[in-house]
């Protein structure tokens, strides 16, 4: 009876106070969600530029009959929603990223590839972990039904801890878990100083921990623009799936190693970041809709997400301890917290820690290393899951 007096009432449009009367207790909890989002943006400076206006487009999108909502057909944000839907949003912002990235830490120590090599078993464990508990809880929960396997490898990504890649997979693989992965990934990258620190202590000794690392090696002008034509060359003949990611990150280098368009180098580096920032997040803000974000996976995929940044932290420390063990301590395991692409915050806590320990130690740059290939690293990984599960 309500429904229809409801539908009488909004024939000729929506009348005034219908948001009131649509108004549910799951809509309200999600504006709750989006006020403390938004007073951790603005109050705590986690991740402003992008938790801001995720918040704010949680808000609207959870407002009954406004129509603000991405699933909302011929809506503004239903049309914003496109660039995340068609795939432009993630690449373009590699572009940008790029741009920003220097591969000379890299270039002059391969052996940093091995660090965020080990950063991705975060993602491996999320991935595991999001099958095994959600099939241990499909007899508990009345009707959950696990997660396919696509949707898994989707979650797992979150350990990636590389939000474009993460919105790339989720929207190839599992669309219908995109806000909740997406809100996971940037709220566990906006707590790495708080998660990182505990972990990176209790895997390394004291001693490891005051360990000065020589000066990196110069890299040449050759070695930095050969470096991005190479790599995309080797990714779109081997794994293609990742191709829009790589392709677009390397060329973004280019254009800032080649020293011939540095219009585009200052464009990329601000404008066109920020304006892509603040598209991805009112888009996912607006899709986080009470309906589909209030579900036993969403809690699921949270706690899968904060294991994936766990155990991506211990995978790099543990291979950087390797590597300080085979080069007779020239390598410091601090810095293997990086093996998680979390740029460039997981290298600053890199540096705090390891000036705690030892004033005259210095690892910014050589943190550097194992963030950007763990940012290649893992979009090649989000690549082969796409081609195997999709």
């Amino acid at each position: 009876m309500f429904d229809s007096l409801l539908a009488v009432l909004n024939e000729d449009g929506p009348f005034v106070g219908a948001g009131l009367v649509a108004m549910t207790p799951q809509r309200g909890i999600m504006i709750l969600l989006s006020l403390l989002l938004a007073w951790l943006a603005i109050k705590k400076k986690y991740e402003p530029l992008l938790l801001l206006p995720l918040a704010f487009g949680m808000l609207i999108a959870n407002i009954p009959v406004a129509g603000l909502s991405a699933y909302d057909e011929g809506g503004l944000m239903n049309f914003l929603y496109q660039g995340i839907v068609r795939e432009i949003y993630p690449p373009m912002i590699f572009l940008c990223l790029g741009c920003m990235t220097d591969f000379g830490p890299l270039i002059s120590s391969p052996k940093s590839a091995f660090i965020g090599l080990g950063g991705q078993l975060g993602i491996f464990m999320a991935f595991g972990a999001s099958l095994i508990v959600g099939n241990l809880l499909v007899p508990v929960i009345p009707g959950f039904e696990g997660f396919t396997f696509k949707e898994a490898a989707a979650i797992g990504i979150i350990g990636s801890s590389d939000g474009p890649t993460s919105i790339f997979t989720a929207t190839r693989l599992a669309p219908e878990l995109l806000p909740s992965i997406t809100i996971a990934a940037y709220s566990y990258m906006a707590l790495v100083p708080i998660i990182q620190p505990p972990v990176m202590r209790a895997f390394t000794t004291e001693k490891e921990r005051a360990i000065v690392m020589p000066e990196p090696k110069k890299v040449t002008k050759r070695q930095k623009i050969l470096f991005p034509v190479i790599l995309t060359i080797l990714t779109l003949l081997l794994v293609p799936a990742a191709g829009a990611l790589i392709s677009m990150l390397m060329l973004g280098n280019l254009i800032k190693e080649c020293g011939a368009t540095e219009r585009y180098v200052g464009t990329l580096q601000n404008d066109a970041l920020n304006i892509l920032t603040l598209l991805v997040g009112i888009s996912i803000g607006c899709s986080a809709v009470a309906d589909r974000f209030l579900t036993p996976k969403t809690l699921i995929i949270v706690c899968c997400g904060l294991l994936a940044f766990i155990f991506g932290t211990i995978g790099g420390v543990l291979i950087a301890k390797l590597l300080c063990k085979i080069t007779k301590g020239k390598v410091n395991p601090l810095i293997g917290n990086s093996g998680v692409s979390a740029m460039p915050m997981a290298a600053r806590v890199s540096q705090r820690l390891g000036q705690e320990a030892n004033p005259n130690s210095h690892l910014l740059m050589h943190a550097m290393g194992p963030i950007v290939s763990s940012t290649i690293g893992s979009a090649l990984l989000a690549g082969i899951f796409i081609a195997v599960f999709g």
